[in-house]
């Protein structure tokens, strides 16, 4: 099912295609991103996929046998998990013109006609790459952040004790502003977690 296992820090893609000829395409245009690139045959190899490892960018066909790239598309976007993960169809030239309005409303970022120009394919996909690596980069902002106002929510706990236990005489001033920073990074944490 894969070329390439993905991993934690990279920003894999998912190739998802019943015929082979179009995995290779898929992999020649795409190679030079050096990211990890990941087949599927089916949808329902698809999804079993995307529900072990995080995407980027999901290139998905429309006509494939049992579960179509539109159904698909409907199952990677009703799951939590596989939701926000974008998705850029792709199709024979014979498709329909309702196939697009059918993927968008399915929930495709993009629809692309087979055959495809490469240099169009592998510019969308490297959008949605940087928009992946990007959300990663404020992801980890993000709990650094919340372990710095767990550390500074431990250290006022602290320090509340030991005014608790030494009492000095501006103690109960000390302990209301003390809840009150306390209260101001409960605040915090619930806005950004």
């Amino acid at each position: 099912m894969s070329t390439e296992a993905p991993t934690a820090d990279r920003a894999s893609i998912l190739l998802v295609d019943d015929m082979e000829d179009n995995l290779v395409a898929l992999e020649a245009v795409l190679g030079s991103l050096n990211e990890p690139l990941v087949r599927a045959r089916s949808g329902e190899e698809a999804m079993k996929a995307l529900l072990r490892h995080k995407f980027a960018v999901v290139l998905l066909d429309v006509r494939m046998p049992g579960m179509d790239g539109f159904e698909t598309a409907s199952n990677i976007k009703r799951l939590d998990q596989t939701k926000d993960v974008p998705i850029i169809f792709l199709t024979g030239t014979d498709a329909d013109s309702g196939y697009a309005f059918r993927g968008y409303a399915t929930g495709a970022a993009d629809f692309l006609t087979k055959p495809f120009d490469p240099w169009v394919l592998r510019a969308k996909v490297n959008v949605f790459l940087d928009l992946h690596r990007k959300n990663r980069q404020l992801e980890r902002m993000l709990a650094r952040e919340r372990d710095h106002l767990g550390e500074i929510a431990e250290r006022l706990t602290s320090i509340e004790l030991e005014l608790a236990r030494t009492g000095p005489a501006d103690a109960p001033d000390l302990r209301t502003q003390l809840t009150r920073m306390e209260e101001i990074l409960q605040d915090l944490r619930r806005v950004r977690g």
